[in-house]
């Protein structure tokens, strides 16, 4: 007996505890989940004011956003993009789906010229249906 009691001591635990590794897992997942909402944040720009609020309700899928700031940085649905791309995805988006419209939000300090830019390309795309985004005027 004196043998086998020996023998039992020096046998290895084989089996791995993967509570922590689920804890932390799990931790990860939840750090995940709370921060990627805050990634997506669009460009910090002050409105010009004026306007009613929006009445007519649009389909989420139909409503393109392209963003411009004070200085000529675009973003379309919070990606940085150029110009020149803007328009096209636009366009090719605008043949396949014929309701799309374009939400167009400008800095109030930003050059016309950058939002006459993003107007003429919808245009030239036979976009016709796009907004000028403002804040609504304060009751």
């Amino acid at each position: 007996m004196r043998r086998f009691s020996q023998r039992n001591s020096l046998v290895t635990l084989s089996d791995i505890n993967i509570t922590p590794l689920l804890d932390l897992a799990f931790v990860l997942l939840i750090i995940f989940i709370i921060t990627t909402p805050l990634l997506t944040q669009s460009i910090e720009l002050k409105l010009p004011h004026g306007g009613t609020p929006e009445k007519s309700k649009l389909n989420k899928n139909d409503i393109r956003t392209v963003e411009i700031t004070s200085t000529g940085y675009y973003k379309l649905e919070g990606k940085a993009v150029p110009l020149a791309q803007i328009i096209r995805q636009l366009a090719g988006e605008f043949r396949s789906n014929p309701n799309l419209v374009v939400y167009i939000r400008a800095d109030k300090d930003s050059r016309y010229d950058f939002v006459a830019q993003v107007i003429d390309g919808c245009q030239k795309g036979g976009i016709t249906r796009y907004s000028l985004r403002t804040d609504p005027t304060p009751k």
